[in-house]
């Protein structure tokens, strides 16, 4: 018997939610095209299996780090949508008060540690979660997503040394989708797998076709316990891919427009679960259901323009020097 089967009902919840995430980012990408959003803005449409599966194999209670392409992350942990939009909006009923914007969403009770604009900067804030998990001994378990571009920063290793090392609760998920910003995977790496890195730290490594969304589950699923009962880190390497630009206004140069709707055609995670659903005549309510998320994705379009703009004397609150400190 498996023991992370996954019943009917969870798959179409994971269909729902993976549909709520996607039509969150294509309202974002909308948005912040007509003025609504300023600054980068980085879309994970096409990687929606990644974010469901890996959260939904987590416990209430455990943390994740994410990176700069968090929104997703967010939304499967279970934040928001109204005041994640508000967020990137710059309002104030956003999560950091609209300070922080896209990249910095943080919402500690649903165990969101960070967005992150620093490529691997999750690493350190992950480990240092798990190591209070270890000697706190509270049985929380930490993971942090990453993309294939964040393995060549010398934290990376660092924290596989660390994690290996002292047997941390960590899991560490990299979504790659084939390239670091605008160039290749093939071009930055001299192995086909990130997942055989773990080999040389002495933790297992996992491959898993990402666009899977009940492999995921299953798998990242088994990891996390194992974590949890004190058996070390895990390295999980997901094979996904990006439907839009790395972030708002990339022309993508560096893949051609057939590339892109090759992609969209057969690497499509949400039809690839869907195709599953209709096999066995799970959905009969599509309509209605597609037709629930796009009104909570209106409703909170709605919530953020009415929202106000933080006040300017808020620029001076929530940072680390007081009024009058001065770094050296």
């Amino acid at each position: 018997m498996n023991i992370h089967a996954i019943d009917d009902q969870q798959l179409l919840q994971f269909w729902v939610d993976m549909h709520r995430i996607r039509a969150f980012e294509q309202s974002a990408v909308y948005q912040s095209s007509i003025g609504n959003i300023y600054g980068a803005l980085h879309s994970c449409e096409g990687q929606e299996s990644c974010c469901v599966g890996v959260c939904a194999a987590l416990d209430e209670g455990d943390y994740i780090a994410s990176t700069h392409r968090g929104h997703g992350h967010c939304l499967a942990m279970g934040a928001s949508m109204e005041r994640m939009m508000a967020e990137l909006f710059g309002r104030i009923d956003g999560y950091c008060k609209g300070k922080g914007g896209s990249l910095h969403i943080t919402e500690l009770s649903v165990g969101m540690l960070g967005a992150n604009g620093i490529v691997s900067a999750g690493f350190a804030i992950a480990a240092g979660a798990a190591l209070n998990a270890k000697v706190s001994n509270n049985g929380r378990v930490a993971l942090v997503f990453f993309g294939d571009g964040a393995i060549t920063r010398g934290t990376f290793h660092e924290v596989m040394n660390m994690a290996s090392l002292w047997k941390l609760p960590l899991i560490l998920v990299c979504e790659n989708n084939g390239y670091a910003q605008y160039v290749s995977s093939k071009d930055t790496m001299v192995f086909d797998e990130i997942a055989t890195l773990a080999s040389g730290y002495k933790m297992p490594g996992l491959c898993i076709d990402g666009n899977d969304i009940q492999a995921v589950y299953s798998q990242t699923k088994e990891a996390i316990d194992k974590a949890r009962s004190g058996l070390g880190p895990c390295l999980i390497e997901l094979k996904t891919q990006r439907f839009q630009g790395h972030s708002s206004g990339d022309p993508q140069v560096y893949r051609s427009k057939l590339d892109i709707e090759t992609l969209k055609k057969n690497r499509d995670p949400i039809a690839a679960l869907e195709s599953i659903l209709n096999h066995k005549n799970l959905l009969s309510d599509r309509s209605a259901l597609l037709a629930k998320v796009e009104a909570e994705v209106s409703r909170s379009v709605a919530f953020a323009l009415a929202s106000p703009y933080p006040d300017d004397a808020e620029v001076g609150t929530d940072v680390y020097a007081t009024q009058g400190e001065r770094c050296a």
